[in-house]
């Protein structure tokens, strides 16, 4: 899971409920000037940005401040069933289709809101296989699309492997057991963070956000992690989409390689940042915004 350095919104940002056509969202929501309407720039566009597997709107926190220092006007999304977007109890209401829709509905109640502007569709990992599903029913809400750590079909095997084992405890284990079960296999530069200070407040955070997150998102997302069908070729076919490919240096759920190819089939600008790997919204989030910015500023 991507670990937000901090839980605490930015000045630049205010915590809020996005309405849709297909229901409510909580989002974080960042204008240039900062939280007051009478103080805000116009935006240069909008920026949607949808979280991973495991993730929520608070994977994108640390983008905020320097993506609207650059005129964006950023909005981050929970989607149905993540930590504050509620979600049902049945598991068609996860699968890929249904969260390609809920995003197309959210980036039109983004654009049709004062300054929303064009909107630049950016996904990190499982988000990105949801954003293209998205502008392969409908590219016409976007003006860009960027997958970051997303690659072109189902994670490799080594992940592959632990998507099972997590579907199958959530199939049996209340999730306060789980999370219990997970943070035991963490690895020990992981609990030295924890230990720091500052660090217990974000580790009670990312254990609220576990417990508020529906398993049966979870379970249903998590199959489409490990059962996704190659979509480059259809992406390609969307030419008048400007595309990036995003990605770390390293990368555990799609290889490095992997990404590389598929930005050459896509005809899409790539983008590797130094030094980061499958979260570089987190692990070099200057770095990340700077090229998410300048690819945006480009169309």
């Amino acid at each position: 899971m991507s670990r937000p350095p901090t839980f605490t919104t930015p000045a630049c940002a205010r915590s809020r409920t996005l309405r849709t056509a297909r229901g409510d969202f909580a989002v974080l929501d960042a204008r240039p000037g900062g939280r007051g309407r009478a103080a805000a720039a116009e935006p240069k566009g909008t920026a949607l940005l949808v979280p991973g597997f495991t993730g929520s709107k608070e994977d994108f926190i640390a983008l905020l401040q320097p993506l609207t220092e650059a005129g964006y006007r950023v909005v981050s999304v929970d989607g149905r069933g993540q930590y504050e977007s509620a979600g049902p109890d049945e598991p068609g209401a996860y699968e890929q289709p249904e969260l390609a829709r809920d995003l197309l509905a959210q980036a039109a109640a983004v654009a049709g809101e004062d300054g929303g502007g064009p909107v630049h569709l950016m996904g990190h990992s499982l988000g990105g296989l949801i954003s293209r599903a998205a502008v392969l029913m409908d590219a016409s809400p976007f003006r860009s699309l960027t997958l970051m750590a997303s690659g072109p079909a189902a994670v490799g095997p080594a992940q592959q492997k632990r998507i099972h084992l997590l579907r199958d405890a959530l199939a049996n284990l209340p999730m306060t057991e789980v999370w219990e079960a997970m943070q035991a296999l963490e690895p020990p530069a992981d609990a030295e963070e924890a230990a720091e200070p500052g660090g217990g407040a974000t580790q009670d955070r990312l254990r609220e956000r576990w417990l508020r997150t529906h398993p049966l998102q979870l379970i249903t997302t998590g199959h489409r992690l490990t059962a996704e069908p190659d979509r480059v070729d259809e992406l390609a076919a969307v030419r008048s989409l400007p595309k990036q490919v995003l990605s770390g240096e390293r990368d555990d759920a799609w290889p490095v390689p992997l990404m590389d190819e598929m930005a050459v089939r896509l005809g899409a600008f790539r983008t590797v940042i130094r030094g980061a790997e499958h979260s570089p919204n987190t692990d070099r989030p200057a770095e990340t915004a700077a090229a998410l910015a300048a690819f945006w500023d480009r169309h």
